[in-house]
């Protein structure tokens, strides 16, 4: 089965990138956290959300596991200027993917790049790869030499 125009993309770069990993194309949609943890069969904190902020006129990319939701107050200090949720449009100029296929890797230009760390907690975790039904599993090191490391859910007393 050859894949999406996008997949094969990524695979390209995972490839680059000295990750041995395979991109799959699943038989149902992957766009979101829940859907993609239902067709894998896993849990949904390794899911990994790629969402897009921007800050000015710049994108941001957040890899968040898919139990965590990004608190944009603490986000927004941690970047030190106003973000905002980004648009259809902004996403994919800048990614290069629409919004429930943003893969970690493969933008037209690199993009700062932030990492919840509570990835870290899984041995695999698995992400997008181009498309909404596209994926590739990776072990979370492989997403902190994408970024920063940092938290990004309020710390629990």
């Amino acid at each position: 089965m050859t894949l999406p125009a996008k997949a094969e993309h990524v695979q390209k770069v995972l490839s680059a990138f000295g990750l041995n990993s395979q991109v799959i194309q699943l038989s149902e949609s992957a766009r979101t956290a829940k859907e993609a943890a239902s067709a894998l069969n896993c849990t949904l904190g390794q899911i990994v959300k790629s969402l897009v902020f921007r800050v000015k006129e710049d994108p941001i990319l957040i890899l968040v596991s898919g139990v965590n939701r990004v608190d944009e107050y603490l986000l927004q200090d941690l970047v030190g200027h106003p973000i905002k949720r980004a648009r259809a449009d902004f996403v994919r100029q800048h990614t290069g993917y629409a919004i429930g296929g943003v893969a970690p890797v493969g933008h037209p230009r690199p993009i700062p790049t932030f990492i919840d760390i509570d990835l870290l907690n899984y041995e695999q975790v698995w992400t997008a790869a181009g498309g909404p039904d596209t994926v590739f599993a990776c072990p979370p090191a492989f997403l902190v030499t994408l970024g920063s490391v940092v938290r990004v859910t309020p710390a629990e007393d």
